[in-house]
């Protein structure tokens, strides 16, 4: 998800508007000489603007469709899903520069949001918020503590994946936070963490080196089995539920709220790679 639609959608609803409102009040073209003899501009703007000023509102204030493109959020979300995501659930937002103008609502443990990826703006990611503002996270022993309590997960399937060159074994929980129970997903025996810090390491990057490695004892003393991180004021914890596949905030760090886009919340059409129709077998509400 790297293109903003409303880069577009803005200049040109003003564009025609601006037209229109030209045209309405001084030049007066279409009342003079009609719709048949009007320039063709003159045209569209009567014709295009209020259908983009209507689109545009509805995709910077209310709802907002997304198609996922990765694998991170698998198995709750596959590549192919288009999605809606609600946009007033988190405050009144202008487009493109997404300052918010009215508080509605804060983001909740377990729901599943889009914003902006902290170290490249311009392109939305997905993922499920882990951490509110003030929240002690731990990850030890294979498990994921909030504050002192664990996080509920049953394990739910055990089987072998086909995945690129190489037929893993996978193991799938059900996980329980705030009122929110999905699935996620584990690679027995692989650790994306320790693999990037070990690259990392090798390569004398420190850029590379995973968030929740630098500075951090924990991390350092369980040979990146286990780390612990304290979300600060004004942002958010993000994982994916595939999470041996998921680069989130484990990696690059925490999610400012003004980089906040929505909740998503229904999954209304799946569409496969190639020349396939879309199907809607996969439409549902996303916990």
């Amino acid at each position: 998800m790297d293109f903003d639609f409303n880069l577009i959608l803005v200049p040109a609803t003003l564009i025609f508007f601006l037209v229109w409102l030209l045209d309405k009040f001084v030049l007066k073209h279409r009342a003079n000489k009609g719709r048949d003899q009007e320039n063709f501009i003159i045209t569209w703007a009567y014709d295009f603007w209020p259908v983009l000023a209507i689109v545009l509102v509805l995709r910077s204030f209310l709802y907002e469709p997304f198609n996922i493109p990765s694998e991170s959020m698998v198995p709750t979300l596959e590549i192919g899903d288009f999605i809606l995501v609600n946009k007033f659930d988190y405050g009144v937002r202008l487009p493109i520069v997404n300052t918010k103008v009215i508080n509605v609502g804060e983001p909740k443990r377990g729901e599943v949001i889009v914003f902006r990826y902290p170290p490249q703006p311009t392109i939305s990611y997905i993922k499920r918020v882990v951490g509110l503002p003030g929240d002690h996270i731990q990850y030890k022993d294979g498990q994921l503590v909030i504050n002192g309590e664990q996080v509920a997960k049953v394990s739910t399937e055990v089987k072998r994946e086909k995945d690129l060159l190489e037929t893993p074994t996978v193991s799938y929980f059900k996980e329980t936070l705030g009122d929110h129970q999905y699935s996620v997903r584990y690679i027995d025996g692989r650790n994306s963490l320790v693999e990037t810090y070990q690259f990392a390491q090798a390569k004398g990057a420190d850029a590379l080196v995973p968030f929740v490695a630098k500075a951090n004892d924990v991390f350092i003393q369980s040979q990146g089995q286990d780390w612990e991180v304290t979300v600060p004021e004004g942002q958010y914890f993000a994982m994916g539920d595939n999470r041996d596949q998921s680069a989130d905030s484990r990696f690059w760090g925490f999610v400012p709220e003004e980089n906040l886009t929505g909740r998503a919340f229904y999954v209304w059409m799946h569409k496969e790679p190639g020349f396939k129709l879309p199907s809607f077998n996969r439409n549902a509400k996303i916990d």
